[in-house]
């Protein structure tokens, strides 16, 4: 057991020995330095776009809500409209008052679901054109971090 211990721990050293980078050139550190700064303003950039397309979507869901919101209290108000006018209606003409508030009601429900379908396809458009410019944002950043990359090696390889 012994043995093996310090095999292993020899040859860490060894690999340790050998796996040591040269010190770096001034054009290593200057395409290092350059390329750090370039990272750091791409990642601000998709952080900003990442915060707008946040923004948007939250503004969406709640002009949605909102919508939905109206919609809902107006088809209320035309329920109690009917119910209104089906408790004045004369007892003759009771069953043709409830008929027409029926049919009241249900186109107030109709319009109500139409408005409602059209927000949420709007806050879903939104959600969806906001995941995009996120996954745009991310790819201009990966880019620009493999490209920094590519410098930094180009840089030593010269030297």
């Amino acid at each position: 057991m012994n043995k093996l211990l310090l095999t292993l721990i020899a040859g860490l050293f060894a690999t340790s020995v050998y796996a040591q980078t040269p010190a770096a050139t001034p054009a290593v550190v200057k395409a290092e330095a350059t390329a750090n700064k370039d990272i750091a303003k791409a990642e601000a950039k998709e952080a900003k776009v990442v915060a707008k397309a946040d923004e948007k979507t939250t503004k969406a869901a709640a002009d949605a809500t909102e919508k939905k919101t109206k919609a809902h209290s107006k088809a209320v108000k035309a329920h109690a409209e009917a119910s209104t006018d089906v408790a004045k209606a004369d007892p003759e003409d009771k069953m043709k008052a409830e008929a027409k508030a029926e049919k009241k009601v249900a186109k107030a429900n109709l319009k109500a679901e139409k408005k409602m379908i059209k927000a949420d396809e709007k806050a879903e458009k939104v959600a969806v054109e906001a995941g995009a410019d996120k996954a745009t944002a991310a790819a201009k950043t990966h880019e620009t971090k493999v490209e920094a990359a590519s410098d930094v090696k180009k840089a030593a390889a010269k030297h």
